[in-house]
């Protein structure tokens, strides 16, 4: 029986080099052909500044991974997942962050989108942890800990925040590796204390 496709989550705070360890993981996979890698981009540019973010990024991602697909899927992440993933094509989605953030406060500029109550916005991560078991190839996640620092007073970043804490918790619960990443180091987190104990 052939083993599962890795599924690897990259956990990590603002700047901390979680993209870049993607990138590593996409050279890695590729490093093999025929492999093929795809980045799910879910980035909108609400503003001129996060523009200027995507042009970066962009620019800097097809000078080092020239090879690497790029599509922008926005909030139609779940099915997207689904469709571009293969047996021999690394799927790597950077970030959920940004895709939880359009559930639940889009940009003006995306247009009239809804703004999901937390019941929908859970049905999404369903949705998303469906694709991911559904997914027939690799796939990477990135996604920023936002979690760790003092929790914030306004209403809506309290709810963000612990919405995407659970939404990691549970997609982390089908990682066959889950890895943090801080100031560029890769830390390998352990398995859940009760698969440690069984």
């Amino acid at each position: 029986m052939a083993a599962a496709a890795p599924r690897i989550l990259v956990l990590g705070g603002a700047r901390s080099g979680k993209s870049r360890r993607a990138e590593q993981l996409v050279a890695e996979w590729l490093s093999r052909p025929p492999r093929r890698a795809v980045l799910l981009a879910t980035a909108v540019a609400g503003d001129a500044g996060m523009a200027q973010r995507i042009a970066r990024h962009q620019a800097d991602r097809a000078q080092r991974l020239p090879q690497l697909a790029c599509v922008e899927v926005g909030r139609d992440l779940p099915d997207a997942l689904v469709r571009h993933s293969q047996p021999d094509a690394l799927v790597v989605v950077d970030c959920l962050t940004l895709w939880l953030a359009q559930l639940m406060a889009p940009p003006q500029t995306a247009g009239a989108l809804d703004v999901l109550d937390p019941a929908q916005c859970a049905a999404e991560i369903d949705r998303l942890s469906a694709a991911l078991r559904a997914a027939t190839g690799p796939v990477v996640l990135v996604s920023n800990e936002v979690g760790m620092g003092v929790t914030p007073l306004g209403e809506l970043t309290r709810e963000f925040m612990d919405t995407q804490g659970r939404m990691h918790q549970q997609l982390a619960r089908q990682m066959t590796r889950v890895e943090l990443v801080v100031a560029g180091r890769v830390l390998v987190l352990p398995p859940r204390a009760e698969e440690v104990l069984t």
